[in-house]
């Protein structure tokens, strides 16, 4: 008896961890959702728990395991050296740091950088992924466990303007997107030893969307959905094997979304699509609505509704079974990152700085307050145990009560 609850209460633990961790671009799910409570109260500002000095550039998102706040960058006269930091989740202050040289090339565009791809974690190992094709695992001591150089397998695999495709953990895989105007590809990494489980040759186009993980509720499995200019494909994250695929185009930059058996595709304006009934490999087209159309920010979507902020910085709110189009509010300036949920509220950041909290209502949204951090934002905010997280080049913020 004694050895059975200790095996429950083991499994509590991870479970609890788990909701209270956010552990990859977008969070676990990879949704951009969160079910924990967050200050809503912006309306003098958002309250600002602590800040952290940052060294060099970072795009990245932060992710939250295990109580740290890790996320990545890269320094240097060429961006060269690699950098993994982590912060400690209640005080912010800095518990290691592991650098790296870069083994591939890392050419990139001025507004973007090395450290562009969100960093991943399965709550025992942290993935860190750069633009120069270099993936590195650690533990959550920040001790090294293997280092992958994918230039050296594919000498070719690079994109002048700087790769920003974050990746996920599924099924013991680290799914990591090298997809470029050259040598294209996709690839299934062992999270245990970095080695290839398999992989995938893709369309030679620059690429800036990330995967997204979709569970088949018939029998619980997961499917990974990888999107480029020729559309939608979901496979077996163990395998690399195809499930389904779509083939009608897609956006390379913002994301889709996964919501129950629905994934809504930046792809004609937005497709809604769901798996065939009648030929599982062929997904069934729901709706298609062309005048919805996302700017750089990735879609997400909760509670029967679909949001998306266009390139005018306007919030759409959408019906999910429809693609009607129920209300829009004008936000403030351009946005690179994407928007995340928490309740009833939604949370975004705009390349100035600003960051908006917005009520969400079901016949109109309403900002309820504004916060500005001075320094340029480009990432996703991060969710986790009751605090926003937040990073620019230079700083990482906590807006939590104190």
């Amino acid at each position: 008896m004694q050895r059975i609850i200790l095996c429950l209460c083991a499994v509590l633990t991870l479970t609890i961890s788990a909701v209270a961790d956010w552990r990859q671009f977008r969070g676990n799910d990879a949704d951009g959702l969160s079910s924990v409570t967050v200050p809503t109260d912006w309306s003098n500002g958002a309250p600002i728990a602590w800040s952290a000095e940052l060294v060099g550039r970072g795009l990245a998102s932060p992710i939250i395991v295990n109580g740290q706040v890790v996320v990545t960058a890269s320094s240097g006269p060429s961006q060269e050296r690699l950098h993994v930091l982590s912060f400690d989740a209640e005080t912010g202050e800095l518990q290691w740091e592991r650098q790296f040289w870069a083994t591939g090339r890392t050419a990139c565009h001025p507004k973007t950088c090395v450290a562009a791809p969100t960093p991943a974690s399965d709550g025992e190992r942290i993935f860190a992924f750069y633009s120069s094709n270099d993936v590195v695992c650690l533990d959550l001591d920040g001790n090294l466990l293997w280092y992958r150089g994918l230039t050296h397998d594919f000498p070719n695999a690079s994109n002048s303007l700087g790769m920003a495709s974050s990746p996920v953990v599924a099924n013991e895989t680290l799914i990591v997107m090298v997809e470029n105007d050259a040598e294209s590809f996709t690839t299934g990494l062992d999270t245990a030893t970095g080695e290839t489980r398999w992989r995938l040759d893709r369309p030679r186009a620059a690429n800036w969307t990330s995967p997204v993980i979709m569970t088949d509720e018939a029998d619980g499995s997961l499917h990974v959905l990888i999107q480029s200019s020729k559309g939608v494909v979901a496979v077996n994250p163990k395998t690399g094997e195809e499930s389904w695929n779509y083939q009608d185009g897609a956006s390379t930059t913002p994301s889709s979304v996964v919501s129950g058996e629905v994934v809504f595709v930046p792809s004609n304006g937005v497709t809604a699509l769901k798996v065939g009934e009648s030929n599982p490999s062929v997904p069934e087209i729901l709706w298609n609505e062309g005048g919805l159309q996302p700017g750089t920010s990735s879609l997400t979507a909760a509670d029967g509704r679909l949001y998306l902020i266009n390139r005018g910085g306007v919030l759409a709110s959408v019906n999910q079974k429809t693609g009607e189009r129920l209300w829009q509010l004008r936000l403030k300036g351009n946005f690179s990152g994407s928007p995340v949920i928490a309740g009833k509220n939604l949370f975004t950041f705009n390349e100035d700085g600003e960051g908006f909290a917005v009520e969400l209502g079901d016949e109109e949204g309403k900002i309820v307050g504004t916060h500005e951090l001075g320094e340029t934002i480009l990432c996703t905010p991060a969710i986790a145990d009751g605090a926003i997280y937040v990073r620019s080049d230079g700083h990482l913020w906590k807006i939590a009560q104190q």
